[in-house]
């Protein structure tokens, strides 16, 4: 049996897409992870247990590598009871970033 190059291509292609996912599920892992690292850190409720995926892009690396860009949204709480919005930034399978808004803490 042999393929044709129409069929070696698509099949090519099938493949792409596929490592593409197990990929972007590695990354999502390594998210939430990160916010839970800095939940314990900061003091503050990772709501719901889980990141979304909010953007992606093309970007650099510090060495002038191609990664994918992806920020991530998640829900979290200080108090328990407001539920805010923060976001985390990875390139490729780095962090780059958590970002989390200050506590609105009461002095007495």
């Amino acid at each position: 049996m042999y393929l044709s190059l129409g069929e070696i291509l698509v099949l090519f292609l099938f493949g792409a897409i596929g490592l593409y996912f197990l990929d972007s599920i590695r990354v999502r892992e390594l998210a939430v992870q990160a916010v839970e690292r800095a939940s314990a850190r900061d003091d503050f409720q990772l709501l719901d247990q889980s990141v979304h995926i909010n953007r992606l892009s093309l970007s650099r690396d510090g060495s002038g590598r191609w990664k994918i860009w992806r920020q991530y949204r998640f829900d979290y709480s200080f108090d328990g009871v407001v539920r805010e919005q923060g976001f985390v930034i990875m390139l490729g399978k780095q962090l780059q970033a958590v970002v989390v808004s200050e506590p609105n803490r009461t002095l007495h």
